[in-house]
């Protein structure tokens, strides 16, 4: 194999992990292990940026979509969330279906190929009502891709209804449901899911229901939130889960690392993270998950300046126009709501890559001012 350049190791233990990524070797817990203990952050982001370019070429995927937040009326008290809140604080809110239909298609000029819908685990919202939801969704806008759930919201309707994950999956799905988010996984490590989120399902009820959502044919997505309680271990053991997950589903799309915003939350004395840490968490993320195909650097998270220099670390997604994101503002994040498309290009070209306008599956969009088309 010739190699036009190599990076200087500052960290010599990272040169048998470069050579591993040279020949395209699975990389073991050890290995990521000591990348996360490397403070050699452009010999990580080098060799990340060798596996993203050898999977995506110069491309940076991005997509006109929306979030919709039905409700953040939610019977968990996690200690991470600054978004959810009891039924009876004055400032909670549920929508109505029709204003969820309303705020779907407010005022955008942009064809969206992408509702991304979460909210809290409401204690009176039922199955049927999501469904219906959905299917209205459906009917109104019957191009857009409903992105919608996560596993934590489906163990819970589960358990209101009394019925099997499978049958909630399979009832969402027929309703409308094309595909899932990611959110809700934490970090997998019980010691730490006691303190952060006791009120949510564990680690590996939360991989039971995304392996079963993957076997009745449903892509999902997955994260991981760190910059808080956990360390390397418990990030490595996370990353680990989840490409054992893959290998057995082949359904996880997307992977996005999320950081923990502390603000208005119950664990507001941790720092937050530092953009060193966003891009290590980006780059390591590439160089673990070789069977996902995709690494998202949320720039509603991480800023637009650090998402565009994630390009260059391992990511090859910057996320879409998403238009009022409520969770993370909730926690104090203080980037724009939104972004126009063309503001989008703007970022990934003066990145240095060159966008490409997906939809939530990676199939290229072509658009024209007021609609979109699916290149299959």
């Amino acid at each position: 194999m010739v190699v036009k350049s190599e990076p200087a190791f500052e960290d010599r233990l990272l040169r048998p992990v470069y050579e591993k990524v040279l020949y395209n070797q699975r990389l073991s817990y050890d290995d990521g292990l000591k990348l996360f203990r490397s403070n050699d952050l452009l010999a990580i982001g080098y060799m990340a940026n060798l596996v993203r370019e050898r999977l995506h070429g110069n491309f940076t995927y991005f997509n006109v979509n929306r979030h919709i937040n039905p409700t953040d009326v939610c019977v968990a008290s996690c200690k991470l969330c600054a978004f959810g809140k009891k039924a009876r604080d004055p400032k909670a809110y549920t929508m109505s279906l029709d204003q969820v239909y309303e705020t779907a298609g407010r005022g955008w000029s942009e064809a969206v190929s992408e509702f991304h819908i979460v909210g809290g685990l409401h204690p009176e919202l039922s199955l049927d009502w999501y469904c219906e939801m959905l299917r209205g969704l459906k009917e109104r806008f019957p191009q857009v891709h409903l992105k919608a759930f996560t596993m934590v919201e489906i163990a819970y309707l589960a358990q209101r209804q009394k019925i099997s994950i499978r049958e909630t999956l399979q009832r969402l799905k027929d309703a409308g449901m094309d595909s899932m988010p990611g959110g809700g996984a934490e970090i997998f490590t019980e010691r730490i899911r006691r303190i952060i989120c006791d009120h949510k399902i564990d680690g590996g009820q939360w991989l039971d229901v995304a392996r079963q959502a993957h076997e009745i044919g449903l892509k999902s997505n997955c994260t991981m939130l760190y910059g808080h309680l956990e360390n390397e271990e418990d990030r490595v053991d996370h990353l680990v889960k989840l490409r054992e997950l893959q290998d057995k589903t082949s359904g996880l799309v997307t992977y996005i690392p999320l950081a923990f915003h502390p603000d208005n939350t119950p664990l507001q004395h941790i720092a937050r993270t530092t953009g060193f840490t966003d891009l290590k968490n980006i780059a390591v993320s590439r160089l673990m998950l070789d069977n996902i195909p995709h690494i998202k650097a949320y720039w509603i998270m991480m800023t637009p300046k650090i998402a565009q220099i994630a390009q260059r670390f391992g990511a090859d997604d910057i996320d879409g126009t998403v238009v009022e994101e409520k969770i993370y503002h909730d926690a104090g994040a203080t980037t724009s709501q939104s972004m126009r498309r063309n503001e989008l290009l703007r970022l990934i070209r003066e990145s240095g890559r060159d966008p490409l306008e997906r939809d939530t599956l990676y199939r290229p969009v072509e658009r024209t001012e007021s609609a979109f088309t699916i290149l299959v």
